[in-house]
Protein backbone atom coordinates (compact mmCIF):
# COMPACT_ATOMS: atom_id res chain seq x y z
CA UNK A 1 0.00 0.00 0.00
CA UNK A 2 1.58 3.34 -1.01
CA UNK A 3 1.65 6.40 1.53
CA UNK A 4 -0.87 8.28 -0.56
CA UNK A 5 -3.70 5.09 0.22
CA UNK A 6 -2.48 4.88 3.56
CA UNK A 7 -2.46 8.44 4.17
CA UNK A 8 -6.06 8.76 2.40
CA UNK A 9 -7.71 5.37 4.78
CA UNK A 10 -6.47 7.04 7.68
CA UNK A 11 -7.84 10.67 6.93
CA UNK A 12 -11.32 9.10 6.66
CA UNK A 13 -13.05 10.66 9.49
CA UNK A 14 -16.21 12.07 10.51
CA UNK A 15 -17.36 14.71 13.28
CA UNK A 16 -20.83 12.25 14.86
CA UNK A 17 -23.63 14.39 15.96
CA UNK A 18 -24.53 15.95 19.71
CA UNK A 19 -27.96 13.83 20.23
CA UNK A 20 -27.11 11.90 23.54
CA UNK A 21 -27.65 8.80 25.02
CA UNK A 22 -28.69 10.20 28.80
CA UNK A 23 -31.29 7.25 29.49
CA UNK A 24 -33.04 4.25 28.42
CA UNK A 25 -36.18 2.46 29.61
CA UNK A 26 -35.33 -0.34 32.19
CA UNK A 27 -36.87 -2.99 29.98
CA UNK A 28 -33.96 -3.12 26.95
CA UNK A 29 -36.40 -4.83 24.60
CA UNK A 30 -38.68 -1.91 24.84
CA UNK A 31 -35.65 0.07 24.04
CA UNK A 32 -34.95 -1.79 21.41
CA UNK A 33 -37.87 -1.82 19.60
CA UNK A 34 -38.15 2.06 19.68
CA UNK A 35 -34.43 1.97 17.75
CA UNK A 36 -35.81 -0.30 15.32
CA UNK A 37 -38.91 1.96 14.84
CA UNK A 38 -36.29 4.71 14.40
CA UNK A 39 -34.27 2.91 11.90
CA UNK A 40 -36.92 1.33 9.89
CA UNK A 41 -37.82 5.10 9.09
CA UNK A 42 -35.15 6.27 8.35
CA UNK A 43 -34.37 6.41 4.04
CA UNK A 44 -31.07 5.94 4.21
CA UNK A 45 -30.85 2.32 5.72
CA UNK A 46 -31.72 -0.12 3.63
CA UNK A 47 -32.80 -3.34 5.61
CA UNK A 48 -33.07 -2.04 9.55
CA UNK A 49 -33.43 -5.60 10.63
CA UNK A 50 -30.21 -7.01 8.55
CA UNK A 51 -27.88 -8.15 11.94
CA UNK A 52 -24.65 -9.39 11.65
CA UNK A 53 -24.23 -13.05 13.67
CA UNK A 54 -21.18 -13.92 14.83
CA UNK A 55 -20.28 -17.53 16.14
CA UNK A 56 -17.30 -19.76 16.98
CA UNK A 57 -16.63 -22.95 15.14
CA UNK A 58 -15.33 -26.22 15.76
CA UNK A 59 -11.42 -25.03 15.38
CA UNK A 60 -12.24 -21.29 17.48
CA UNK A 61 -12.55 -19.29 14.27
CA UNK A 62 -14.64 -16.45 14.58
CA UNK A 63 -17.51 -16.46 11.83
CA UNK A 64 -19.46 -13.52 11.01
CA UNK A 65 -22.31 -13.01 7.96
CA UNK A 66 -25.62 -10.83 7.77
CA UNK A 67 -28.65 -12.64 8.90
CA UNK A 68 -32.23 -10.78 9.21
CA UNK A 69 -34.44 -10.36 12.21
CA UNK A 70 -37.39 -11.87 11.88
CA UNK A 71 -39.31 -12.00 15.12
CA UNK A 72 -38.39 -10.35 18.84
CA UNK A 73 -39.93 -11.19 22.64
CA UNK A 74 -39.59 -11.68 25.68
CA UNK A 75 -37.48 -14.87 24.73
CA UNK A 76 -35.06 -13.17 22.29
CA UNK A 77 -34.34 -12.58 19.03
CA UNK A 78 -34.76 -14.99 16.31
CA UNK A 79 -33.52 -15.31 12.58
CA UNK A 80 -34.08 -18.60 10.15
CA UNK A 81 -31.31 -20.36 8.35
CA UNK A 82 -30.18 -23.88 6.73
CA UNK A 83 -29.77 -26.19 9.77
CA UNK A 84 -27.00 -27.50 7.28
CA UNK A 85 -25.44 -24.14 6.70
CA UNK A 86 -21.78 -23.47 8.53
CA UNK A 87 -23.80 -21.06 11.08
CA UNK A 88 -26.02 -23.70 12.19
CA UNK A 89 -22.98 -26.29 12.91
CA UNK A 90 -21.34 -23.64 14.76
CA UNK A 91 -24.10 -23.03 16.92
CA UNK A 92 -24.59 -26.70 17.53
CA UNK A 93 -20.90 -26.62 18.93
CA UNK A 94 -20.89 -23.38 21.01
CA UNK A 95 -24.96 -21.45 21.31
CA UNK A 96 -22.91 -18.61 22.22
CA UNK A 97 -23.36 -16.14 19.60
CA UNK A 98 -23.13 -12.08 19.48
CA UNK A 99 -25.62 -10.11 17.23
CA UNK A 100 -25.17 -6.59 15.84
CA UNK A 101 -27.27 -4.41 14.36
CA UNK A 102 -24.85 -1.47 12.84
CA UNK A 103 -27.05 1.73 11.79
CA UNK A 104 -24.53 3.95 10.37
CA UNK A 105 -26.46 6.50 9.50
CA UNK A 106 -28.02 7.29 12.37
CA UNK A 107 -24.67 6.99 14.51
CA UNK A 108 -26.11 4.40 16.07
CA UNK A 109 -25.49 0.26 17.13
CA UNK A 110 -27.02 -1.97 19.16
CA UNK A 111 -24.46 -5.32 20.22
CA UNK A 112 -26.61 -8.36 21.99
CA UNK A 113 -24.22 -11.16 23.33
CA UNK A 114 -26.46 -14.64 24.08
CA UNK A 115 -27.14 -18.21 23.49
CA UNK A 116 -29.26 -19.27 20.21
CA UNK A 117 -31.48 -22.06 20.31
CA UNK A 118 -33.77 -23.73 17.95
CA UNK A 119 -37.58 -22.85 17.70
CA UNK A 120 -39.90 -24.98 17.21
CA UNK A 121 -40.73 -26.94 14.11
CA UNK A 122 -44.03 -25.52 14.40
CA UNK A 123 -42.89 -22.18 14.59
CA UNK A 124 -40.80 -22.77 11.48
CA UNK A 125 -43.20 -24.08 9.29
CA UNK A 126 -45.44 -21.34 10.34
CA UNK A 127 -42.97 -18.60 9.38
CA UNK A 128 -42.18 -20.46 6.15
CA UNK A 129 -45.30 -20.12 4.68
CA UNK A 130 -45.31 -16.54 4.66
CA UNK A 131 -42.19 -16.33 2.48
CA UNK A 132 -42.66 -15.24 -0.84
CA UNK A 133 -42.64 -18.84 -3.17
CA UNK A 134 -39.33 -17.60 -4.96
CA UNK A 135 -37.88 -17.42 -1.24
CA UNK A 136 -39.62 -20.79 -0.56
CA UNK A 137 -38.07 -22.28 -3.85
CA UNK A 138 -34.77 -20.76 -2.92
CA UNK A 139 -34.77 -22.71 0.28
CA UNK A 140 -35.21 -25.88 -1.22
CA UNK A 141 -32.98 -25.34 -3.66
CA UNK A 142 -29.76 -24.26 -1.50
CA UNK A 143 -27.25 -26.63 -0.12
CA UNK A 144 -26.26 -23.22 2.19
CA UNK A 145 -22.19 -23.45 2.65
CA UNK A 146 -21.95 -26.51 0.57
CA UNK A 147 -18.96 -26.33 -2.43
CA UNK A 148 -20.80 -24.89 -5.28
CA UNK A 149 -19.40 -26.11 -8.68
CA UNK A 150 -21.19 -23.23 -11.24
CA UNK A 151 -24.01 -20.65 -10.76
CA UNK A 152 -25.37 -22.89 -13.81
CA UNK A 153 -25.66 -25.59 -11.26
CA UNK A 154 -27.64 -23.36 -8.67
CA UNK A 155 -30.12 -21.89 -11.00
CA UNK A 156 -31.03 -25.39 -12.56
CA UNK A 157 -31.83 -27.13 -8.80
CA UNK A 158 -33.51 -23.66 -8.54
CA UNK A 159 -35.67 -24.36 -11.60
CA UNK A 160 -36.18 -28.03 -10.88
CA UNK A 161 -37.83 -26.87 -7.47
CA UNK A 162 -39.80 -24.35 -9.26
CA UNK A 163 -41.35 -27.39 -11.69
CA UNK A 164 -42.07 -29.38 -8.94
CA UNK A 165 -43.62 -26.91 -6.73
CA UNK A 166 -45.33 -24.55 -9.07
CA UNK A 167 -45.71 -20.37 -8.26
CA UNK A 168 -49.32 -20.83 -7.10
CA UNK A 169 -48.95 -24.45 -5.31
CA UNK A 170 -48.60 -25.03 -1.24
CA UNK A 171 -44.60 -25.54 -1.36
CA UNK A 172 -44.12 -27.56 1.69
CA UNK A 173 -41.83 -26.37 4.56
CA UNK A 174 -37.97 -28.24 4.55
CA UNK A 175 -36.78 -30.39 7.36
CA UNK A 176 -33.23 -28.66 7.08
CA UNK A 177 -34.78 -25.23 7.45
CA UNK A 178 -35.57 -23.31 10.29
CA UNK A 179 -35.03 -20.78 12.82
CA UNK A 180 -32.87 -20.11 16.02
CA UNK A 181 -33.81 -17.55 18.73
CA UNK A 182 -31.39 -15.40 21.00
CA UNK A 183 -31.84 -15.42 24.31
CA UNK A 184 -29.44 -12.21 25.15
CA UNK A 185 -27.12 -11.89 28.43
CA UNK A 186 -26.28 -8.58 27.39
CA UNK A 187 -27.34 -5.82 24.88
CA UNK A 188 -25.43 -2.60 24.49
CA UNK A 189 -26.72 0.36 22.95
CA UNK A 190 -24.13 2.77 21.59
CA UNK A 191 -24.56 6.25 20.34
CA UNK A 192 -22.14 8.29 18.39
CA UNK A 193 -21.25 11.68 20.07
CA UNK A 194 -18.49 14.55 19.41
CA UNK A 195 -14.53 14.38 19.80
CA UNK A 196 -15.17 10.47 19.92
CA UNK A 197 -17.07 10.43 23.43
CA UNK A 198 -19.61 8.21 22.54
CA UNK A 199 -22.37 7.05 24.88
CA UNK A 200 -22.33 3.45 25.38
CA UNK A 201 -24.98 1.98 27.99
CA UNK A 202 -25.58 -1.89 28.56
CA UNK A 203 -28.11 -3.73 29.94
CA UNK A 204 -26.95 -6.75 31.46
CA UNK A 205 -28.55 -9.66 33.46
CA UNK A 206 -28.30 -10.11 37.12
CA UNK A 207 -30.94 -12.10 38.05
CA UNK A 208 -33.61 -14.50 36.03
CA UNK A 209 -35.43 -11.43 35.74
CA UNK A 210 -33.68 -8.18 36.40
CA UNK A 211 -31.79 -6.23 33.70
CA UNK A 212 -29.21 -3.23 35.73
CA UNK A 213 -28.05 -1.06 32.98
CA UNK A 214 -24.29 0.27 33.10
CA UNK A 215 -22.30 3.41 31.33
CA UNK A 216 -19.18 2.50 29.97
CA UNK A 217 -16.49 4.86 28.81
CA UNK A 218 -16.60 4.64 24.65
Amino acid sequence: MSEIERDAIRGMRRSYGEVGLDHLPADPLVAFAQWLKEASENSIIVEANAMVLSTLGQGLEITTRTVLLKDISENGFTFFTNYSSQKAHAIELNPQVTLLFPWYAMERQITISGTASKVTAEESGEYFATRPWSSQIGAWASHQSSVLSSREELEQRWQGAAQKWPEGSKVPYPPHWGGYRVNPISIEFWQGRNSRLHDRLRYEHRSNTDWEITRYYP
